[in-house]
C-alpha cells in the first residue's frame, strides 16, 4: 500500500472519506494513488472536470486563491452554484483537518 500524503496532513479525515465515497464514486486504485501522489495530470483522469476540479482544490490549498486563467476555465464547465460549492467544500476540510489533528 502507498504511504498517502494529504494536503492538510490528515490521514484519518482522507481515510474515512476513501472508504466512504470511492467505490460510490468508482475511484479506481490509481485514482486514489494519484489524488495523495500525483497531480491533475496523471493519465487516470480521462475527463477535464475531473482535472480541472483537482487543479482548483490544489490551487485553493496552496494559495487559497484561485488565478484568473483558472477561474475562467472553471466557469466554462461549472455553473456559478456549482463553483460555490467546490469552495466551500475544498474550506470545510481545512477545519475539519485540524480538529481531527489535533485531537
Amino acid at each position: 500500500m502507498v504511504e498517502p500524503r494529504t494536503r492538510c496532513g490528515c490521514e484519518y479525515e482522507w481515510g474515512v472519506l476513501v472508504a466512504f465515497f470511492a467505490e460510490r464514486i468508482a475511484l479506481g486504485r490509481d485514482q486514489i494513488v494519484s489524488l495523495t501522489q500525483g497531480s491533475a495530470d496523471d493519465p487516470c483522469w480521462t475527463t477535464q472536470r475531473d482535472r480541472l476540479l483537482i487543479r482548483a482544490v490544489d490551487e485553493l490549498h496552496d494559495s487559497a486563491a484561485l488565478t484568473d486563467a483558472l477561474f475562467a476555465e472553471l466557469a466554462e464547465d461549472f455553473s456559478e452554484a456549482q463553483l460555490l460549492d467546490l469552495f466551500m467544500l475544498a474550506g470545510w476540510y481545512h477545519p475539519i483537518s485540524f480538529a481531527a489533528n489535533g485531537a
